[in-house]
């Protein structure tokens, strides 16, 4: 299991160019098509797990999310074409026992996003991160809502590191916090919140 710590902010296609420019060097561009699911009783949602199937540049990766104690999020992944495949496997890897039973009742696709992500790894001083433009949609319920936004996940050092490094790239471009994930957001959409 990985444990995923990262901040999102609200941005702007002109911000996230900018912060790019600030940036050279090795660039990574990877266009994403997320379904996310859930049961048709929500089970999933309400313990506040995400459950998605990813097209990364057409390769399938398969993913729940699910909380941990302490700073960040539970994270194992898969390769596999179909969700319901994966989901004996992201078991096997140490997801939450409950999620076999859970799903049992079956699951179903209940929103997602589409989007275009341009990576780039930052080594600095006390930290290494990973600096994520992300710039798309989020669908779910028949509607869209643009996506633009900026995200910075901790790869090697500590949570603090990351903060701080996220928390003076937001004060140097006028970034607001993004508090929620991009599957919450689609939620809201599919239930029409």
């Amino acid at each position: 299991m990985g444990i995923e710590f990262e901040l999102k902010y609200k941005a702007t296609e002109s911000v996230l160019e900018a912060i790019r420019r600030a940036f050279p060097g090795e660039e990574q561009v990877i266009c994403m098509e997320t379904t996310y699911y859930d049961t048709p009783t929500e089970a999933l949602s309400q313990r506040f797990y995400t459950l998605r199937r990813r097209l990364e540049n057409n390769r399938s990766v398969c993913t729940l999310k699910a909380p941990v104690s302490g700073p960040g999020r539970g994270e194992w992944d898969c390769i596999c074409d179909r969700i319901e495949s994966a989901i004996p496997e992201l078991c096997k890897l140490g997801g939450p026992a409950d999620l076999m039973t859970l799903t049992a009742e079956g699951i179903l696709p209940v929103c997602g996003a589409r989007f275009c992500r341009i990576a780039k790894t930052l080594c600095l001083p006390d930290v290494t991160v990973e600096l994520a433009l992300d710039s798309g949609i989020l669908y779910g319920g028949g509607k869209t809502v643009p996506l633009c936004e900026v995200e910075v996940e901790l790869k090697e050092g500590t949570p603090e590191a990351c903060t701080a490094f996220a928390q003076q790239l937001a004060a140097e471009y006028h970034l607001t916090p993004e508090r929620h994930s991009k599957f919450r957001r689609a939620l809201a959409l599919y239930q029409g919140a």
